[in-house]
C-alpha cells in the first residue's frame, strides 16, 4: 500500500524538477511511512511513499522491467500476482523482486495499456513507457484506491490525494457545480472534485498520455454484465457465491505483516470474519469500537462473533474530542466530505493500526446484496402510490409533520419525513432523493446570489446519479438502483471514507466482498433473488446460514452511525458557533447568513433535525479555512470560482469523464 504522485511536462525538452516531484511525494508520507522512491528522467517524474506489506525487504518502488524502459509506481495490492508471475516467467520475463508490483511492468509489455484487465486487486497505477513516451494511469474496477489528475496548459499532474497536486504550486479555483453536488450528496462524485482544474480518474478507467494527447476510457464495464437466459436455482447460487467469497478472502489474506479484520457485528463484517476463519489456520485478530450512547454501540453483537470464531478481539469505547478531530478529518479528505461515519472509521483505523498493518473490512455488502433500508422504501413506495391522493398528498404528510424530532439513530420521524416527501417521484429520482440532503429548494434558499448566478439555475444533482441509473435500462428495478449506488455512493463516499481514514493511520484496508468476480456474479442475478419482498440481504443470509449465529443473521440493519444530532447541540456547538456565525458566512460569501442561522436555530431548539445539513456546512467552512491557510484563497466574494478567473489553462482531454 502506498501513495503515488507524478508530473509530466507536455514539452518533451523541458526537464521535470526533482525537488518538485519529491515535494509531491512528501505530502503522502502518511500513506507510506516505510520507504520512498523517485524516478525522474527528462520531462517525467514519478514519486511514491511505501507501506511495506509484501516483499518488505526488496520490493522498493519505482519498479522497472529488464531493460529499464518501463517504470511504475502503484498503490494497492494485486491478489493474483503469483499466478500472473508464473505465466509471465513462462513467457521469458525475468523478475528481480518478490513483490506484486513487478508483474505490472511485465504484464504491460505483453498487453499494453489494457493490462489491468488481467489484475485482481485494488490499485491506482502510474506507468511510464520511455520507449513510446507514454504515460498510463489506471484505477481499479470499483474505485477502492484513489487517483486524482490535473491536465493543465503546460503539464499533467497526478496523485493519490489532492494535496500532492497542490504541492506543485497549482492554485485551483472552486467549482460551484461541485459545491452544488456536495450539498446534495454530502460528497463530490467522480469525475468532479471541489476544484475545477482537478478531476478524479473514474473507477475502471485508464488514462493514457502520448503524442500530446490525453485519452480517458473505461476498461471494465459492469453494465455489460447480463442475467443468464435461464434463472439459476437459489441453492446453486448460494453454493457458487460461498465459493467465490471464500476464495476472495483467501486471496486477500496474503501479507508479510500482521493482519486483522474490522468487526462491527453486522452481517457483512461477520461474514468476512467467518470466511477468514475458514481460510486461515492461525489466530484471527478482530477490532471493534463503540460509543457511550447504547443506541449507537454494537459491540455486544461483535462479541458474539468474536466468541463464536475464537478471535483475538480488541475493542474501544470512543469519546471523541471533536473540536480537535474535525480539522484532522478535513485535512485528510482535501475537499468537503460530510459522511459523519468517517468519525468512527477514523477511530477504528487508529485502534487497529496499533496492532496490525493490514485489515479486512466488509464494505460493499449493502450495494451487492441489497442491504439499505432505501431499497425497502422503494418497494413500499409502489404500494404507497396506489393509495388515494388525499392520503398520500395531504393526510399522511400532515401527520408526519407532527411527529416529534428525535435524536435516536435513524429515527422514525427522520425516515417518515423523507419517505412521504419523495415516495411519489419516479423510481430513479425517488431513490436518489432518499440519499440527497439539500434539495433544490433549500439550495436555492441558502446559496448566495452570485453563486446561484454562476450555476445559472442548474441546481439539480440528480444527473450525476442518473447517468449511471440510465446506463442499465435492461436491469430490473432493484438492480438499476444497486448499480447506480455502486457507481456513485460506494465509489465516492464509502470507499473514499475507508481509504482516507485508514491511510491517515498508515493502515491498509482490503475489501474482499468487492472482488470483481463477486461483483460480476451478483449483478448477473435477478433482483428477486437478492431481495424477495422486503427482506434485505436475503441471498447473503441464505448463503451464510449454518456458518453465522442465528442472532447475527436476524439482526436488524444498523449502519456505522454516530449521534450527530446530539453532538451538534453539545460537543460540536463551539464549532457551529464559530464556523456558521452570520458574520463569517457573510464574509465568505458562499451562503446566505439568514438561512444558515435559521437552520442552526431550528436544530438547536429541537424543532427540526438539520444535523446532516449543518454538518455539511460546518465541514465546508473548516475546509475553506484550511484552503486559505495553504494560500489557495477560494472566495465567493473574490470571484475565484468564476469562469473568467481560472488561473490555469487546462489541456484538452479526449473523452475525459465519459
Amino acid at each position: 500500500m502506498c501513495g503515488i504522485a507524478g508530473k509530466l511536462y507536455l514539452e518533451p525538452g523541458r526537464p521535470v524538477e526533482r525537488e518538485a516531484v519529491e515535494a509531491m511525494g512528501r505530502t503522502l508520507a502518511h500513506r507510506g511511512p516505510d520507504d520512498e522512491g523517485l524516478y525522474v528522467h527528462g520531462n517525467v517524474g514519478l514519486a511514491m511513499r511505501r507501506l511495506a506489506v509484501i516483499d518488505v525487504a526488496s520490493g522498493r518502488q519505482p519498479i522497472h522491467n529488464e531493460d529499464r524502459t518501463v517504470w511504475t509506481v502503484y498503490n494497492g495490492e494485486i491478489y493474483n500476482f503469483a499466478e500472473l508471475r508464473r505465466d509471465l516467467e513462462a513467457r521469458g520475463h525475468r523478475f528481480y523482486t518478490r513483490t506484486d508490483t513487478e508483474v505490472i511492468v511485465h504484464l504491460y509489455e505483453e498487453e499494453g495499456p489494457d493490462f489491468a484487465r488481467a489484475l485482481n486487486g485494488m490499485f491506482a497505477i502510474a506507468l511510464w513507457d520511455a520507449t513510446r513516451r507514454r504515460l498510463v494511469l489506471v484505477r481499479d474496477r470499483l474505485g477502492i484506491k484513489p487517483l486524482y489528475v490535473a491536465a493543465l496548459g503546460d503539464r499533467l499532474l497526478f496523485g493519490s490525494e489532492i494535496k500532492a497536486l497542490l504541492a506543485d504550486g497549482l492554485r485551483p479555483s472552486v467549482d460551484v457545480e461541485s459545491l452544488s453536488l456536495y450539498l446534495s450528496l454530502l460528497y463530490v462524485p467522480a469525475p468532479h472534485t471541489i476544484y475545477r482544474e482537478i478531476r478524479k480518474l473514474e473507477a475502471g478507467h485508464v488514462m493514457v498520455w502520448q503524442d500530446g494527447r490525453l485519452t480517458d476510457r473505461r476498461y471494465w464495464n459492469l453494465a455489460q454484465t447480463r442475467p443468464p437466459a435461464r434463472p439459476p436455482r437459489a441453492a446453486a447460487v448460494s453454493e457458487e457465491l460461498l465459493a467465490l467469497l471464500t476464495d476472495a478472502v483467501r486471496r486477500q489474506l496474503v501479507a508479510d505483516v500482521p493482519l486483522g479484520v474490522f468487526l462491527s457485528g453486522g452481517l457483512d463484517s461477520s461474514t468476512v470474519v467467518a470466511l477468514t476463519r475458514r481460510a486461515h489456520t492461525g489466530a484471527v485478530k478482530t477490532f471493534s469500537i463503540g460509543f457511550d450512547d447504547p443506541s449507537y454501540d454494537e459491540r455486544a453483537d461483535a462479541r458474539i462473533i468474536a466468541r463464536r470464531f475464537e478471535t483475538d478481539h480488541t475493542e474501544l469505547t470512543v469519546k471523541p474530542d471533536l473540536a480537535d478531530l474535525v480539522p484532522r478529518l478535513v485535512h485528510h479528505f482535501d475537499e468537503p466530505f460530510a459522511d459523519a461515519s468517517a468519525v468512527p472509521t477514523y477511530y477504528l483505523s487508529q485502534l487497529t493500526r496499533r496492532h496490525v498493518t493490514v485489515s479486512l473490512g466488509g464494505d460493499g455488502g449493502d450495494e451487492l446484496f441489497a442491504g439499505y433500508v432505501t431499497y425497502q422504501a422503494d418497494r413500499l413506495a409502489r404500494w404507497y402510490g396506489r393509495l388515494p391522493a388525499v392520503v398520500t398528498r395531504y393526510a399522511l404528510p400532515a401527520l408526519v409533520r407532527r411527529l416529534p424530532v428525535s435524536e435516536a439513530k435513524v429515527s422514525l420521524d427522520f425516515k417518515a419525513r423523507r419517505f412521504v416527501a419523495n415516495a411519489l417521484l419516479e423510481p430513479g429520482r425517488r431513490h436518489y432523493a432518499w440519499k440527497a440532503f439539500f434539495d433544490d429548494r433549500l439550495k436555492r434558499e441558502i446559496l448566495a446570489d452570485d453563486v446561484l448566478g454562476c450555476l445559472d439555475g442548474h441546481l439539480d444533482a440528480f444527473p450525476a446519479y442518473a447517468r449511471h441509473y440510465d446506463e442499465v435500462p435492461y436491469y430490473d428495478d432493484l438492480n438499476r438502483v444497486l448499480y447506480a449506488d455502486t457507481k456513485v455512493y460506494l465509489a465516492d463516499d464509502i470507499l473514499v471514507k475507508v481509504d482516507r481514514m485508514s491511510m491517515a493511520h498508515s493502515l491498509e484496508v482490503r475489501v474482499p466482498l468487492l472482488d470483481h468476480r463477486v461483483v460480476e456474479f451478483m449483478f448477473a442475478l435477478p433482483g428477486r433473488l437478492k431481495m424477495p419482498g422486503l427482506g434485505l440481504k436475503r441471498l447473503l443470509k441464505r448463503t451464510m446460514r449454518g456458518l453465522l449465529p442465528a442472532e447475527t443473521l436476524h439482526k436488524r440493519k444498523a449502519g456505522f452511525n454516530v449521534p450527530l444530532t446530539a453532538w451538534l447541540k453539545r460537543e460540536l456547538r463551539p464549532l457551529v458557533d464559530e464556523y456558521l456565525s452570520p458574520d463569517r458566512i457573510r464574509r465568505e460569501g458562499f451562503f446566505r447568513s439568514e438561512v444558515t442561522a435559521r437552520l442552526v436555530a431550528e436544530h438547536m431548539a429541537g424543532r427540526a433535525d438539520h444535523s446532516r445539513n449543518l454538518w455539511a456546512l460546518l465541514l465546508f467552512g473548516v475546509w475553506l479555512e484550511q484552503a486559505r491557510t495553504q494560500g489557495l484563497a477560494p472566495s465567493a466574494a473574490g470571484g475565484a470560482w468564476r469562469e473568467d478567473a481560472v488561473p490555469e489553462a487546462r489541456l484538452a482531454v479526449g473523452g475525459i469523464g465519459r
